[in-house]
């Protein structure tokens, strides 16, 4: 298999007739570390073109990456830089649901689903906000899983996002117990602002309090416009 010279930004970085490109030249542009970095992925998938041939195997494709691999090394990065803004640190708008689950939901922490609730009940009686609605907004957010992750970047029970959690001084989010008491507070919180009103305080806790108080209540949101009846429906489920 020979590689096109055409690949790489610079002409020096393939001699015509080679079949091995030499390397790319050490520059500091965005251009130069791209092509190096072409340079190592097609260096990498020849060599597993030549045995796959040696075993008789005849590829078929000729994309840019054949290395499905390193293509994915090459790019992920840029979704997480993409990703990385937000206006509102509580706002979970763009925030993947994640797929509601039983309360009996293990994770790695073996912290089991009777656990949460009665963690739930314990600091939902401290910080005086109703139980029920902790646990039906728990089920819509993580579905009592502890372990859970968007790619917004929301952590844990209640789906913390970064900047809501150093707010609330929440030093691990993935801490069941930390994660909780965060939560229930800035949901009390968010009643308090909004005088009792679950509805617009439901809203708040997804989209960020900034774009309720924008929008005069529920944001235009397809996610929020879901979530927000969903923890409702939850939530007259269990009083």
């Amino acid at each position: 298999m020979t590689i096109s010279s055409s690949l790489f930004p610079s002409s020096t970085n393939a001699a015509a007739g080679n079949s091995q490109p030499s390397a790319p030249s050490q520059t500091a542009s965005a251009a130069g570390r791209f092509g190096s970095f072409l340079y190592d992925s097609l260096k990498s998938t020849q060599a597993i073109m030549s045995e796959q041939s040696s075993s008789g195997f005849s590829p078929v494709s000729s994309s840019l990456f054949l290395n499905p691999v390193s293509a994915s090394s090459y790019f992920s990065h840029l979704g997480d830089e993409a990703s990385s803004a937000s206006t509102d640190p509580s706002a979970k708008e763009v925030k993947k649901e994640t797929a509601p689950a039983s309360e009996n939901t293990s994770s790695s922490k073996q912290t089991s689903g009777s656990g949460i609730v009665q963690t739930i009940e314990r600091l939902s009686e401290k910080y005086g906000v109703d139980s029920k609605l902790v646990r039906a907004l728990v089920k819509q957010e993580s579905g009592f899983n502890p372990d859970a992750k968007s790619h917004a970047g929301a952590m844990g029970l209640m789906q913390l996002m970064p900047g809501t959690a150093s707010m609330l001084k929440v030093k691990d989010p993935m801490d069941p117990e930390q994660n909780l008491d965060g939560g229930i507070r800035y949901l009390r919180d968010m009643l308090s602002k909004y005088n009792g009103n679950k509805t617009l305080a439901l809203a708040a806790y997804n989209a960020g309090p900034g774009n309720v108080d924008k929008y005069d209540g529920i944001p235009p949101f397809k996610e929020t416009q879901k979530y927000v009846p969903n923890v409702l429906a939850n939530y007259q489920d269990l009083v």
